[in-house]
């Protein structure tokens, strides 16, 4: 996914380059500092935004789509919810549906 957002133009950080050892709140953290958009597989961002009610960007998760759904999927998201991509908002993406939370943390 990386590699298809940057070839369109956006600007793209890997935690995997960035900061391979951060806990789950550090990223969170990271990204709300730097006002990006935090992209997921991982469910434990649920936890933290709530259960533990952290403030945190927009979390896009995806769950249960092989990698090449992934991007289409990211970039259909992009194309169709750029708007809804603000701060506080968890965006749960599947292979039939869009959920989207503003105000959530």
């Amino acid at each position: 996914m990386h590699a298809a957002l940057t070839e369109r133009g956006h600007d793209v950080l890997s935690a995997v380059e960035v900061a391979p050892r951060a806990s789950d709140d550090e990223l969170l953290a990271m990204a709300l500092a730097q006002q990006r958009v935090l992209i997921t597989e991982d469910k434990d961002f649920g936890e933290l935004v709530f259960v533990r009610r952290l403030p945190h960007p927009c979390i896009i998760r995806f769950t249960d789509m092989p990698r090449a759904e992934k991007v289409a999927a990211m970039l259909d998201l992009i194309e169709r919810h750029e708007e809804d991509m603000g701060e506080s908002t968890m965006i749960v993406v599947t292979r039939n549906r869009v959920r989207i939370r503003h105000g959530t943390g």
